[in-house]
């Protein structure tokens, strides 16, 4: 059987302080991010998706084992959009944010309103559409891109447990330091 593995974070647990907590990684990546990687490979033990790899098991299994190989999916993906770095983003990448919102500004303004607006848990994402344009998008629960044929370029993890040791109750003011920390290398290498 192929074990699924968690990935380090690719930073210090200490390295996003003031915007993310030690605490809140702490918790967020060895518990939360942890538990969906054990029940993955728990579940998938002596089935058909054994040997499979995430994005298999992501496009073609359901109820808990979807949800929980979706969830360490977009976890990792969530970790490689954050860094304690300035970062810039590649001017292709700012061209088609531009031409798609109209500036980066409205970008952000769309995407931590998109965030904000979304009810319950899940991810709000930049996404690209296979005719290359840009979107915001919010996925529920475990729900990803890739189910939708969707390429993720970056995303903001809006479930309780990313932001509420920090900001309690307040995603709004949690969405607007994810900005201070977004690692825009990453984002624009997967817009490539």
């Amino acid at each position: 059987m192929s074990t699924i593995i968690l990935p380090p974070l690719p930073f210090d647990y200490d390295s996003l302080e003031p915007f993310i907590s030690t605490q809140t990684l702490t918790f967020h990546h060895d518990k939360h991010h942890a538990t969906y990687v054990n029940n993955v490979n728990n579940l998938k033990k002596d089935t058909e998706f054994e040997d499979k790899s995430l994005e298999e098991i992501i496009m073609n299994a359901k109820g808990g084992l979807f949800n929980n190989a979706a969830q360490v999916y977009n976890h990792t993906f969530y970790w490689n959009c954050l860094t304690p770095n300035e970062t810039k983003i590649s001017d292709s990448l700012k061209n088609n944010i531009e031409k798609e919102f109209e500036s980066i500004d409205n970008f952000k303004k769309e995407f931590i309103a998109s965030a904000t607006s979304l009810f319950g848990s899940g991810w709000t994402w930049l996404v690209k559409k296979d005719d290359g344009s840009l979107a915001i998008i919010n996925t529920s629960n475990a729900d990803t891109p890739i189910l939708h044929k969707l390429k993720p370029l970056m995303v903001c993890d809006v479930w309780e447990h990313a932001y509420y040791l920090d900001y309690q109750n307040a995603r709004a003011k949690y969405l607007e330091c994810f900005w201070a920390v977004i690692n825009w290398e990453f984002v624009s290498q997967n817009f490539k």
